[in-house]
């Protein structure tokens, strides 16, 4: 019997392998053509080859799922077009058993993204984006639109960019007196944490009063924060790029200050409960195989992978926004979608037996 598990599990192993790497391979094309219409002076192919590079593992883990689906509905295709899942069951194998031979291997790729998440993404797509920035010169704008904000006891205070190394850029301080008025604002070029304060550099600094404006420059100057170099590390990469253990501990954080921390706790969902999203596609890939699509051609088999997979898609990402502009808990938004996979896989694997 475990020859028999092995022989599933390197078919499906196979399958799954080929179907990331065209999908994989298809991605990273078009997103260096995508990299290409930002090339400019400063920012060449090389560093558009570059980025694309630091960004692969992301593009690995968003795309595991799809190819899971896909892979086993070619893989467990392969088997029942040759007729050997007809010999397996007409062997007293269940398909509960066949089930469970598939989803061994699967268990790799489940370990493999969450690995991904929680290791090596949050560091390789920091590395990209502060590399096309620094290569852009975009560290230096001070555009408002773009940037992160942060509250930081009477002051708020808005910032270009942040690198792993503590280095600030473009540091806007804005602090409010008790009646709520503005009274001073102050830019800084560039920032750095010595290990125990924030030093500013080349300070521009605003005062308003009833009577008058005034303004000075400072080359450099204290900055007495509470922010530590560790929380930037958690705010300045886009949710969607941080880590488990890092979107849990800054979900918890913007909750104790009493500020919204949906976008947070839905990519949280997302990430703790991708092999659920994963387990559940390869549900309905074994289902098709077992029910309607026994007896098709490979070609349409990919085809019927690829709407499912569209289309888990589709009511993932409409339900995740939905619930930051509805109020709903974002672990249902992330939920519902897996439980529907789950239910329809099941509702199938019942009537093929």
């Amino acid at each position: 019997m475990n020859k028999l598990d092995l022989y599933i599990a390197r078919t499906v192993v196979v399958a799954v392998g080929g179907a990331l790497l065209i999908i994989l391979g298809l991605t990273v094309v078009f997103a260096l053509v995508d990299q290409l219409g930002e090339l400019k002076k400063g920012y060449g192919f090389v560093d558009a080859l570059k980025y694309v590079a630091w960004t692969l593992p992301a593009r690995i883990y968003e795309q595991l799922g799809f190819s899971a689906l896909v892979g086993c509905l070619v893989g467990l295709g392969t088997l029942a077009g040759t007729s050997e899942l007809t010999v397996m069951r007409a062997a007293g194998i269940s398909i509960g058993r066949i089930t469970w031979a598939v989803m061994k291997p699967i268990l790799l790729l489940i370990l493999l993204g969450l690995a991904l998440a929680e290791f090596v993404i949050p560091k390789t797509n920091v590395i990209a984006e502060s590399d096309k920035a620094r290569a852009l010169g975009e560290l230096e704008a001070s555009g408002l639109e773009s940037g992160l904000w942060l509250k930081d006891s009477g002051e708020f205070v808005h910032f270009n960019a942040a690198l792993p190394d503590g280095d600030l850029y473009g540091v806007t301080r804005y602090h409010f007196g008790a009646d709520r008025e503005l009274e001073r604002v102050e830019f800084s070029e560039r920032g750095h944490f010595d290990g125990e304060r924030w030093e500013l550099e080349n300070s521009r600094i605003t005062t308003f009063t009833a009577e008058h404006t005034g303004s000075e420059l400072v080359p450099a100057s204290e900055w007495k924060a509470e922010i530590s170099p560790e929380l930037f590390a958690l705010v300045v990469p886009l949710p969607a790029d941080l880590s488990p253990r890092n979107l849990w501990a800054y979900g918890n954080f913007l909750d104790r200050k009493g500020e919204d921390s949906s976008r947070y706790w839905l990519q949280f969902w997302k990430k703790v409960l991708q092999p659920l999203t994963i387990a559940s596609l390869v549900m309905v890939a074994i289902s098709f195989i077992f029910g309607p699509l026994r007896e098709v051609t490979t070609g349409l088999r990919v085809f019927i992978g690829l709407v499912v997979g569209l289309v888990f898609q589709f009511i993932q990402d409409m339900l995740g926004p939905s619930s930051l502009v509805f109020g709903f808990p974002p672990f249902l938004a992330v939920l519902m979608p897996i439980l529907l996979c789950f239910g329809a896989g099941w509702y199938l694997l019942r009537r093929a037996r």
